[in-house]
């Protein structure tokens, strides 16, 4: 089975190639949680880092870095299981919310405000 139309061409052209390819809604579902998760650890990793190299204090930075942990573990779980909204929404903006108050705290000491 194919997912891509273009990896079909291996096989030949015509209607009895098109039986290869297919889509399923459990695997669809896995890859947008994973590409979920891509586009909000990586940015946390950067703004994380940043963090941590600004000084704060360590008990802080560590409740930072656990809630956005847990909030993207409830979020990973809630969207496989696939539990009604707002769940998932919840979950999001906890660990984005996060994100974005280090970010700030990076700002503020960065430009001394």
């Amino acid at each position: 089975a194919f997912v891509n139309p273009e990896d079909l061409s291996t096989f030949g052209k015509g209607e009895g190639v098109k039986k290869y390819l297919r889509t399923d809604a459990d695997v669809e579902r896995v890859r947008r949680g994973h590409l979920n998760d891509l586009e909000n650890i990586v940015p946390f990793l950067g703004v994380g880092l940043l963090y941590a190299l600004s000084g704060p204090e360590l008990s802080t930075a560590l409740l930072h870095f656990r809630i956005f942990a847990a909030a993207r573990i409830c979020h990973t779980f809630v969207y496989l299981i696939a539990l009604p909204q707002p769940s998932r929404g919840l979950s999001w903006a906890v660990g984005y919310g996060v994100t974005i108050l280090m970010a700030y705290r990076v700002l503020k000491t960065v430009l001394y405000l």
